[in-house]
């Protein structure tokens, strides 16, 4: 079963990580503590929006964007969402490959 706040936590992860920031400054933009954005990144934390809201603006991500990738996340452990990585050609895709 996919759990939200694990997928939220990876998806807060990655993008600290696309950033090249620490935990301790985007604690301090976002003004919350390095041990609890570091709990929320492992998943071992629930989000509240307030906090949600802080942390996207510390990492410069619009919230829906963090939530569509979090979306996806799931989708694709639940199966019904294929990584784009390996995603089927559409068929103009293959037509257009081909010409």
């Amino acid at each position: 079963m996919a759990l939200f706040r694990r997928m939220l936590g990876d998806v807060l992860r990655e993008r600290r990580s696309e950033l090249g920031l620490t935990l301790r400054e985007v604690s301090g933009v976002a003004r919350v503590s390095l041990g609890y954005i570091s709990e929320i990144e492992r998943g071992q934390k629930e989000a509240s929006s307030e906090l949600l809201a802080s942390l996207c603006e510390a990492l410069e991500v619009p919230l829906s964007e963090v939530l569509r990738n979090v979306a996806d996340a799931v989708a694709v452990e639940e199966g019904t969402l294929v990584p784009a990585s390996i995603a089927p050609l559409r068929a103009e895709e293959v037509v257009a490959s081909a010409a």
